[in-house]
């Protein structure tokens, strides 16, 4: 396979991306944190796009994968801004936004910004995690942690994917609070497909809750799916994802 393009935004990041021509609105991956462009879901995605003839978009935030600057520079609102200027100039005339865990969240952000709802036809979220930095990182800190993370500047936490450590940066943390979505309710006027697993030890069912119960739509659906983990990549899980794509392209289609 090629190498992927790069895309230079305005606030400096080089976004590397894969764009697969075809049939539109597009479809766009936004991934995990500290998630790449080559991941299960998204390489999936792809391989189902070009059977299909869709349009579809991965790509790696900053400090990502094959992207530039490194991860601990970054925070949501750098996250948001790169994906933001890769749905406006790479997407075409509409999106379907695929958030993954803190993919989730990137895309509820994109989705209730005025300049950027206008070109989000969907989303389907995939363990969707808004607000985690806040609800699950700072509030599941020790006093310890907090004072370390305020002194220091930053934290290492353990990483159940990988043998590097998470280090979690106080810009982060800071940050998030400027990108909370759970704390009032809002619109998504466009349809909506959550998935969900019941096994899923680092996004808990009720998060999947809350953002049903502070997002307003006519078309808003939730699927829990029993003992799928966060990952949400076993071959059901994979063709779920897939099913739920094409509903939502389907109703444009129509």
């Amino acid at each position: 396979m090629p190498g992927p393009s790069v895309l230079e935004t305005p606030h400096g990041s080089r976004v590397a991306y894969h764009l697969t021509d075809g049939m539109g609105p597009c479809v766009v991956f936004l991934g995990g944190l500290r998630s790449d462009m080559d991941g299960t879901k998204a390489v999936y995605l792809e391989r189902w796009a070009s059977r299909s003839g869709r349009a579809y978009l991965r790509f790696d935030y900053s400090g990502h994968g094959r992207s530039s600057g490194t991860f601990e520079e970054g925070c949501i609102g750098d996250w948001t801004e790169d994906a933001a200027t890769v749905v406006s100039r790479l997407a075409g005339d509409g999106a379907v936004l695929v958030g993954s865990s803190m993919g989730g969240w990137i895309a509820l952000n994109l989705a209730t910004r005025p300049n950027m709802a206008v070109r989000i036809r969907g989303f389907v979220g995939i363990a969707a995690a808004p607000d985690f930095t806040e609800d699950s990182m700072w509030a599941g800190f020790s006093e310890e942690q907090r004072r370390a993370l305020e002194r220091q500047g930053e934290i290492a936490l353990p990483n159940d994917y990988s043998d590097e450590p998470y280090v979690v940066t106080r810009r982060l943390i800071v940050d998030g609070r400027e990108n909370l979505v759970l704390r009032e309710p809002f619109t998504l006027p466009f349809p909506v497909r959550l998935l969900h697993g019941t096994a899923d030890t680092d996004v808990d069912i009720s998060v999947a809750m809350r953002l049903l119960a502070h997002a307003d739509g006519n078309d808003i659906r939730l699927t829990l799916v029993k003992d799928a983990d966060h990952r949400f990549s076993t071959e059901d899980c994979l063709r779920l994802i897939e099913a739920n794509v094409e509903d939502v392209l389907g109703l444009h289609d129509g």
